[in-house]
């Protein structure tokens, strides 16, 4: 079992960077493949990043990619991420998944394990 929690969100102004972090439970961390998601009032809950079993294997929704940048601490059991120059329509909750399978992918369905979300809010 995993328990994630997130934090780091907040109010900013469109050119900000916040950088969220996802705290996780567990002996196996090292071992679950991370990813990022977010949902915004109205719409579906969409992929944002994800990441294997180290840093060199990442993935990025083209809407973030240059922007943003998903990284991970084993010995802390934290991923993070990284977001700079934010936009209004990166106003959204941001949710820390993992799945026990450490191959990176960007369908939510494939991810076991979920966290409460975090409120980011970008202003123009």
């Amino acid at each position: 079992q995993v328990q994630l929690v997130e934090s780091g969100g907040g109010l900013v102004q469109a050119g900000d960077s916040l950088r969220l972090s996802c705290a996780a439970s567990g002996r196996t961390f090292n071992n679950y493949g991370m990813a990022w998601f977010r949902q915004a009032p109205g719409r579906e809950r969409e992929f944002v990043a994800t990441i294997g079993l180290n840093n060199g294997v990442t993935s990025y929704a083209d809407s973030v990619k240059g922007r943003f940048t998903i990284s991970r601490d084993n010995a802390k059991k934290t991923v993070y991420l990284q977001m700079n120059n934010l936009k209004p329509e990166d106003t959204a909750v941001y949710y820390c998944a993992a799945r026990s399978i450490a191959v990176v992918t960007s369908r939510p369905g494939a991810y076991n394990y979920w966290g409460q979300g975090t409120q980011v809010t970008v202003s123009s």
